[in-house]
Formats: structure tokens, sequence, C-alpha cells
């Protein structure tokens, strides 16, 4: 999926690969941790989020998504709900709708990757409800893009 421009995506709970908190893993708390992001650029009319795992056992594995959030948000706070937002969200890899923290196999060093999307177009709930679904639906529509990683290993 080519961007046309970039963002800066930052979280207050880790740095760009750096360890998230428990808080923010199915140690902890399990919730999603707060973003930031840059200002979209102009012609945004929706943005999204992506986590996953692609160091998962059993492939790219999809902890969160995302989608049709307002375009003059530049961040959510921890433990957001996306319904506060304007936004939806679809099923993660665990079949449940909302966010799943970092969970990797024991003594499992993976890394997690947030994306923001700025997106050219809302996006029809009806038609996405994995991330699978959401990556067909936000193809050609991607204005810019951000990546946050961190890691988790328990």
């Amino acid at each position: 999926m080519a961007a046309a421009g970039s963002l800066t995506v930052t979280s207050k709970a880790f740095d760009a690969n750096g360890a998230i908190p428990i808080d923010n893993t199915c140690d902890g708390a399990d919730r999603s941790p707060p973003l930031t992001w840059s200002a979209p650029p102009p012609g945004t009319k929706s943005l999204a989020i992506e986590a996953h795992d692609p160091d998962a056992p059993s492939g790219d594995f999809t902890h969160w998504i995302v989608y049709n959030l307002r375009p003059d948000t530049v961040a959510v706070p921890e433990a957001v709900d996306p319904g506060a937002l304007d936004g939806a969200t679809g099923v993660n890899s665990f079949n449940r709708t909302g966010y799943a923290g970092p969970c990797p196999p024991r003594l499992e060093l993976h890394r997690y990757v947030f994306r923001v999307f700025a997106l050219d177009t809302h996006l029809d709930p009806t038609s996405i409800s994995t991330r699978e679904a959401l990556d067909a639906a936000m193809s050609g529509h991607v204005l810019a893009l951000g990546t946050l990683v961190g890691t988790f290993s328990h």
C-alpha cells in the first residue's frame, strides 16, 4: 500500500522500538496505548489505525483495527473507545472487536506495529470486519501513513 505522504506516530507510553508497558498487554489491564500523530494532509476525509504482530507463530496477527476516525483527529487516549471518536472498530485475530494487547508466547520478544493511515475517503462499515477487509477498502485511498513499533516479551 503506497502512501503519498508520511505521518509521525508517537506514544507517551513507549518509545519507538521500545518496550510496551504491561498495562497495554495481556499481562496487565490490556488497554490500548495512547497514540499521537502529526497533522494529516489536506484532503483527508478519515483516519484508520491498525496494530499487528508480524512475529506471531501463526503469521501476521492483528491486535486492533479502528477506522473512520474524524480527519482532524491527531491523538487517541489510552483505553480509547473508538465510538467516542466517531470511529468504528473491527475484529482482531482473537476474534473479538476492539483492542487486544500484545500476548506473545512466553519468553519470545515480538514487535508490535501501530500504523496510522490518512485516507481520502470515509469507509463503508458494512463491508469491513477484518484487517484484510480494511486493507482492501483502503487500497488506493491512502494519502499518508505513519508507523510506530513497540516490543513486548513476558
